[in-house]
C-alpha cells in the first residue's frame, strides 16, 4: 500500500531524512519508533505531503504521492495528530463529519456514519454527538480525533504520537481500545511514538530510526530477539524482558499450542464457571502470567483458539515453552 524509496528531507545544514527506504503492506501497522529528533516526524508528514521530500519516491496504492494535489491525496488519508485539533466551534458531529461533507456526502449518510463511530469510540452518541470539545476529557477529544480521521473510510491512516498527550491510566486505555478497534485492523496504518511498550503493542512491524536513518526494520519478536546492531540493543535492553512477554502470543509457544490434549467441555465447566480461567491463544505471555498469579500454584488455564480448539496449561508449561522458543528463535 505504501512505498518509500530512498527519501530524502533536510533542514538547512540538518539531515532530517536521509536516504530511507521502506515499505507498508495493505492492513499492516508500521510504527516508527525513535528519541526526539530521529526523523521519524518528518517521515510520516512526507508520505501526506504536509512536508515535501527532497528527493527519493513514496508511492501509495501504487500512486506517486506527487502525481496528484496534496487536498485530494489528503482526502484518502486519515491524519491523527498528538494534541488536540479539534475545532473548537464545531460540535462533535461537525468535527467528525468534516472530510465526508468535502467530499459530497448527504446529511443522513454522514449522519449514520457519525453515531457509527462515535459508538465504536465508546462514546454515547445520545450525550456527545452535539456537545463542543471544551465539554469534553482529553481521552473523548482523542477518541474524536480518532474518529474524524475514520470517518470518510480512507485506506490509509497516520498518527502522529496520538496518544502522548494523555495521562498514564487514559493513556492505556485508549491504546487497549485501539488495539481491538476492528474499524483500524483494516487500515493500512503508520504511527509514530517515542514510547517503546505502546510501539510494541500496537505494531506488526517496528522501524527504529536514529539521526535520520533506519537502525533496523522488523517484526517486535526480531528486533528484541535479533536486534541488528548495538544501538538497537542499547535502545531495547531496559524493557527488554517485559517486551518479550508482553510480545509473544500463548499462540506462538507450540509446546502449548500443540502438545496438550483437547479439554473436555464438562472438564472445562468445571475449571472456572464463571470464566475467570478462561484466557484466548491471541493473548500474550504477560497477560497469562498476570491470570495466573491470582491463583494457587499449579492451576491450569483453559487456553481457547477458535481454529484448534481448547488445551489447557500451567504457568510452568507456558515459561518453559517460552523458554525453549525464545532459544530456538
Amino acid at each position: 500500500m505504501i512505498q518509500a524509496t530512498n527519501i530524502l528531507k533536510s533542514f538547512a545544514q540538518t539531515k532530517a531524512v536521509d536516504g530511507i527506504s521502506f515499505g507498508v503492506d495493505e492492513g499492516e501497522t508500521l510504527v516508527l519508533l525513535g528519541a526526539s529528533g530521529s526523523g521519524k516526524t518528518t517521515t510520516l508528514r512526507m508520505l501526506n505531503r504536509l512536508i515535501e521530500p527532497d528527493g527519493g519516491e513514496i508511492k501509495i496504492n501504487g500512486q506517486d504521492i506527487m502525481s496528484q494535489s496534496p487536498e485530494m491525496l489528503r482526502r484518502d488519508i486519515g491524519y491523527v495528530l498528538q494534541h488536540n485539533s479539534l475545532f473548537p466551534h464545531y460540535t462533535v458531529a461537525k468535527n467528525i463529519g468534516i472530510v465526508p461533507g468535502l467530499l459530497k456526502w448527504d446529511k443522513k449518510r454522514i449522519e449514520n456514519r457519525t453515531n457509527e463511530l462515535l459508538e465504536k469510540m465508546q462514546l454515547n452518541p445520545v450525550e456527545h454527538y452535539g456537545a463542543y470539545p471544551h465539554q469534553l476529557s482529553g481521552g473523548q477529544q482523542q477518541r474524536v480525533n480518532v474518529a474524524r480521521a475514520l470517518a470518510a473510510n480512507p485506506p490509509v491512516l497516520l498518527m502522529d504520537e496520538p496518544f502522548g498527550a494523555l495521562d498514564p491510566i487514559t493513556r492505556a486505555g485508549i491504546v487497549k481500545d485501539f488495539r481491538e478497534l476492528d474499524e483500524l485492523k483494516k487500515k493500512t496504518i503508520v504511527m509514530v511514538t517515542h514510547d517503546v511498550q505502546e510501539a510494541f503493542e500496537l505494531g506488526d512491524r517496528i522501524c527504529i530510526m536514529d539521526q535520520g536513518k533506519i537502525m533496523q526494520l522488523g517484526t517486535p519478536a526480531e528486533l528484541l530477539f535479533h536486534p541488528s546492531n548495538s544501538y538497537v540493543q542499547h535502545f531495547l535492553e531496559k524493557q527488554q524482558l517485559t517486551l518479550a512477554y508482553k510480545t509473544i502470543k500463548l499462540e506462538d509457544l507450540p509446546e502449548v499450542r500443540e502438545s496438550n490434549e483437547e479439554v473436555r467441555e464438562s472438564e472445562r465447566a468445571e475449571s472456572g464457571s464463571d470464566g475467570s480461567l478462561e484466557i484466548s491463544s491471541s493473548a500474550s505471555v504477560w497477560e497469562a502470567m498476570e491470570r495466573l498469579n491470582k491463583e494457587k500454584e499449579g492451576t491450569e488455564l483453559i487456553i481457547t483458539d477458535k481454529n484448534k480448539g481448547v488445551k489447557k496449561a500451567s504457568l510452568n508449561d507456558i515459561l518453559t515453552a517460552y523458554s525453549r522458543m525464545k532459544s530456538g528463535y
